[in-house]
Order: C-alpha cells, then sequence, then structure tokens
C-alpha cells in the first residue's frame, strides 16, 4: 500500500511522539530471555482432564490474569445487556477458550509477556500458535508497530449523467470542511480524515475515511455518513436520482485489493529474526528449507488467484476476534530467518460492540486491552500472534510434519 506524503509525514510524527527514533530503535529492539528472563510457559497444555485444566487456570492467577468467567463462574450475561449485540436470542454457542504464551512483544504500543488467548474447536491449532509462540519469544520477540488506522464507509450516487455527477462531487469537495462538526454531533470519538472519490459512469462513489478512536468503528461510521450525505443531497443544486449508504466499494467484510491500495481499520507490522539454531531445535527446518516452502507456497497462491499469499492468517485472527468480542466477519541465503507478516486492515476495537461482554472483557484484560487508549496495542498482539502461527505452519508444512501434527492433537482419544 502506498501513502501520500503527508500520510507518511502523519505516520512518523505519530511513532515519534514519545521518543526519538534511537529511543524508537531501542524499543523495538529484542530482548533475549538471556539478559530479560520470560515468564514460565503455560503448564500441561495437552492435559484435557480436570485437573491439568485446573493448573493451567491456577498457573493464570497467580500472574494476576482471571479466567473466572471463561470457567463459568460469573454465569450467563443477562439478555437486556444483550440489546446491542444481538436479535432473536434464543442461547449461547460455546467456543472452547486456550491460551498461548507466553508471546514476547516489542511494539510501540504492545510491550511486554502476553500470554494470549484464542477460540476455537480446531484441534491443533493452539498448539501451534504456542509453538510460534516460544520461537519467536527465545528469538528476543517480536517487533511490531501499529502504522496507520482509518474506518470508511463508500456511498453510491446514481445521476441522469456523468456531468451531474461531477457536479456533485464538486459540492460535496466544497463542502468537506465542514465535515468534522457536523459528524460530531453523531460521536464525540468519530473523526472525519478524507474524502476519496470514483466515478463509474452516471454513478459517483464516495469515500468517506474516519479514525474512531479505540473502537472498531463500523456503526459509527454508518451513522456518520448518513448524517453527511443526507445533508449533501439536502444542499446540492443537483440531486441524485437515488443513493446508497454503501455502494460496495469500501470493502466492508470482504477481500479485496482495496485493502493493499488504501487502509481500510488498521495497519500492523510484526517481525522476527530467529537463529537458525532454534529453528532446528523447535520448528525442526533450516531457514533454506522454509524460504524454498515459502517460494512454492508463493507460486501456488498466485495461480489460485489468492488476495495477499499467507498461512493461515484468518486463523489466528477469528480465534482472537471470538475470544474478545471483535467482529468475527471483518479475518535467501543459509543463516538466520528473518520473517514478518503485514495486516494491511484489521479491524479491531477494545470499547463498544461486544467487547463488554464478560468473557471478552476478560480475555482483553488478559492482554492489557481494556478501555482507552489501548485499541492499537490490542492490533499489534494481533499481528505478533499471526506471526507465530505463520512460523508454525510453514514450518510444519517444510518438515512434512504437518498431516502428523493434525493425527496427534485433532485424532486423540478423548480423556475423561
Amino acid at each position: 500500500m502506498s501513502v501520500s506524503q503527508r500520510t507518511a509525514q502523519n505516520i512518523r510524527e505519530r511513532l515519534l511522539r514519545n521518543a526519538d527514533p534511537e529511543g524508537l530503535r531501542r524499543r523495538l529492539a529484542a530482548r533475549l530471555p538471556a539478559a530479560v528472563p520470560l515468564p514460565d510457559r503455560l503448564p500441561l497444555c495437552n492435559d484435557h482432564t480436570a485437573a491439568g485444566l485446573e493448573k493451567r487456570q491456577r498457573f493464570l492467577k497467580q500472574l494476576g490474569i482471571s479466567t473466572g468467567c471463561l470457567a463459568g463462574e460469573a454465569g450467563r450475561p443477562t439478555p437486556g445487556s444483550l440489546v446491542n449485540n444481538i436479535e432473536n436470542l434464543v442461547g449461547f454457542a460455546q467456543v472452547p477458550v486456550g491460551v498461548i504464551g507466553p508471546l514476547r512483544i516489542n511494539g510501540i504500543e504492545a510491550h511486554g509477556d502476553f500470554f494470549v488467548p484464542m477460540a476455537t474447536s480446531e484441534g491443533a491449532l493452539v498448539a501451534s500458535y504456542h509453538r510460534g509462540a516460544y520461537v519467536i519469544s527465545h528469538a528476543g520477540g517480536a517487533a511490531a508497530m501499529c502504522l496507520t488506522e482509518t474506518i470508511s464507509r463508500a456511498p453510491c450516487f446514481v445521476f441522469k449523467s456523468t456531468f451531474e455527477a461531477c457536479s456533485f462531487l464538486e459540492f460535496a469537495m466544497e463542502e468537506s470542511p465542514g465535515f468534522q462538526e457536523r459528524i460530531a454531533r453523531t460521536s464525540g470519538h468519530c473523526r472525519f480524515m478524507e474524502l476519496r472519490s470514483a466515478l463509474a459512469g452516471r454513478n459517483l462513489f464516495l469515500a468517506f475515511d474516519y479514525q474512531t478512536g479505540d473502537a472498531a468503528g463500523q456503526n459509527m461510521v454508518t451513522m456518520a455518513t448518513e448524517v453527511l450525505c443526507r445533508h449533501l443531497v439536502e444542499k446540492a443544486p443537483i440531486k441524485p436520482a437515488e443513493w446508497y449508504i454503501e455502494g460496495n466499494m469500501s470493502g466492508d467484510k470482504k477481500a479485496t485489493m482495496l485493502s493493499f491500495l488504501s487502509a481500510r481499520g488498521k495497519k500492523v507490522i510484526a517481525e522476527v529474526v530467529i537463529p537458525a539454531a532454534l529453528l532446528k531445535k523447535t520448528i525442526h527446518v533450516t531457514p533454506l528449507q522454509m524460504v524454498r516452502y515459502g517460494h512454492a507456497a508463493m507460486l501456488g497462491g498466485t495461480q489460485s488467484g489468492s488476495i495477499g499469499v499467507q498461512g493461515h492468517y484468518a486463523n489466528a485472527l477469528a480465534a482472537m476476534f471470538i475470544a474478545c468480542g471483535q467482529d468475527a466477519a471483518c479475518v535467501a541465503e543459509p543463516g538466520d530467518l528473518y520473517a514478518s507478516v503485514t495486516l494491511p486492515n484489521v479491524i479491531v476495537g477494545t470499547v463498544g460492540g461486544g467487547t463488554h461482554l464478560p468473557t471478552a472483557r476478560e480475555c482483553l484484560a488478559m492482554l492489557g486491552c481494556v478501555g482507552d487508549g489501548t485499541a492499537r496495542k490490542f492490533a499489534e498482539i494481533c499481528a505478533a500472534t499471526v506471526l507465530a502461527g505463520e512460523i508454525s505452519i510453514m514450518g510444519a508444512l517444510a518438515s512434512g510434519e504437518f498431516a502428523r501434527a493434525h493425527a496427534k492433537y485433532a485424532r486423540q482419544r478423548k480423556q475423561s
């Protein structure tokens, strides 16, 4: 994704707000366990007995991490508390929640050792991410940066001719300096950033870009855009024949190239350098084997028309989103291995939506992501977790252990 010079300058200013370039470099630098010891690893990870579960819960409690809501001690939410979350309520789907970690992250916002909750019923998934977290942490941690954040809504206006559409666009651009004052009446957290446009014959698409603080902001920007559209239609000298609040050009809940051409959500990058000896010991591959598999996977992804070539970003994001109350529809040379992931449009929030639900709030608290000023931190944790999974799955595929791992973890005899 290319960005304008103004956007690049805004990113630089935000990253350097609390530190000079050297301070920023130190914050992102690896912290090896020999110099900065890691917390103990979660115990008895493949023990599915009641005693094993209790020991893991007790381990987290000793670290100050509560799992009471996840264990069912708080009971179910009352129907009235879900008024903004669901309609036609009949009950609750229960998804098991596992925890991986510690995962060391050296991020701008997320800086520390984290135990990450993941909700899934897919055997081997949590074990794979747990292994990836171990490798990253013992390599000194993943550097992570949340670079940009916007959320958009793209209404479509239909006119009798292209000339009328152009005239309306000119009027909209003239009105744009007053947009912020108008949307402030809908929310104190919604900030108008930019107006983009696209003409397709007599159809005009206007993309309204916003920032929404610590909320994911999907509903917030819909309400704001509705206000702006009605103002434009009422005041414009040339009226559209019809208009729609979303013209299907925002990329909302779809895999589109728009994710790479502009930011929708938060753009986050995580990276790590893994020593060859650590990779061989833990993942059972060499860096060259990983790179060779990466080349084959890139070719396969390209031929299949994949939008973004990766192993299983969706597994990490879906598991974290479900656990933490997010909108789940939004998912070389021999030597050391450099690995990185880029999430161009991860849409997350730490306020609003389902984040108030007891188990979601408990999972967010596990990550230190409750309250104002934590959404970018949560995004960086998501990126580092995705990186852990990419390293583990690529290693399993490159080493020929992928099927064996699923046979081990997903085809076990049930324990009482």
